[in-house]
């Protein structure tokens, strides 16, 4: 019987992109929205915030393990790191939502990501003083590895050929927008925000471990050279 209801299950058809403010969208990041907007954050939170596709879950690998790789390797294998560091825009029923997740997270700090251009950032982040770190990446590769990920899931828009994607990506037609729009607007606030660290995918790739020295920095961490060294293996790949 069950695996009768598996097959018969209906194939969820992908979304539409549609213009939300003037920044492109998809249902599942627009659901919640009023609940995202009034999201309380804590003093202590940090918000992770890159385009898609920008090194998001690398750093956020990398700050859980600085954080909390004391608490055992079973955290790491028994608790998936989307629910370690919740994904705070996206309601994608019957998964939790991200808002949810933040909310009931039992750490301190929270680590919670995002993908929301500046402007749509909830205040409290901001009225909070939550220190913020923030990746960018160089637009030709992001635009590839967007691509590909665009195609492998559904849950996203058709990408079409590499042609068409091309094309939209530069006029900014892409679920959470414009990459340029996107890591200029992040820039400019830190121009404003003293709480933000702003770094480089590319960087990350040249000297994984110079990278971590710097994040450290900015969040007055003192992790033993031992630690740091086994983070950096962790994280490393070829």
């Amino acid at each position: 019987m069950m695996v009768s209801n598996f097959y018969s299950m209906e194939v969820r058809p992908r979304p539409e992109l549609f213009d939300f403010h003037g920044v492109g969208m998809i249902t599942d990041f627009t659901e919640n929205w009023d609940n995202i907007q009034n999201f309380k954050a804590r003093p202590d939170d940090i918000l992770i915030a890159t385009y898609p596709k920008a090194g998001t879950t690398w750093v956020s690998y990398i700050l859980d393990l600085l954080y909390f790789a004391h608490m055992g390797q079973d955290r790491q294998t028994s608790i998936p790191l989307h629910d370690r560091v919740p994904f705070l825009e996206i309601c994608e029923p019957p998964m939790p939502k991200g808002t949810d997740l933040a909310d009931k997270l039992p750490t301190t700090p929270r680590l919670i990501k995002t993908h929301l251009p500046v402007q749509f950032v909830p205040k409290s982040f901001w009225e909070q003083r939550c220190r913020v770190v923030y990746v960018a990446r160089n637009a030709k590769d992001n635009a590839v590895s967007y691509f590909h990920f665009e195609r492998m899931d559904s849950g996203m828009p058709e990408p079409g050929k590499w042609s068409t994607f091309r094309q939209n990506f530069m006029e900014g037609k892409m679920v959470f927008g414009s990459w340029y729009d996107h890591v200029n607007g992040w820039w400019e606030k830190k121009q404003t925000y003293s709480n933000f660290h702003y770094m480089f995918y590319e960087d990350l790739i040249e000297d994984c471990g110079r990278e971590i020295d710097r994040l450290c920095s900015f969040l007055s961490l003192s992790p033993s050279p031992e630690e740091k060294e086994r983070v950096k293996a962790s994280v490393t790949f070829d």
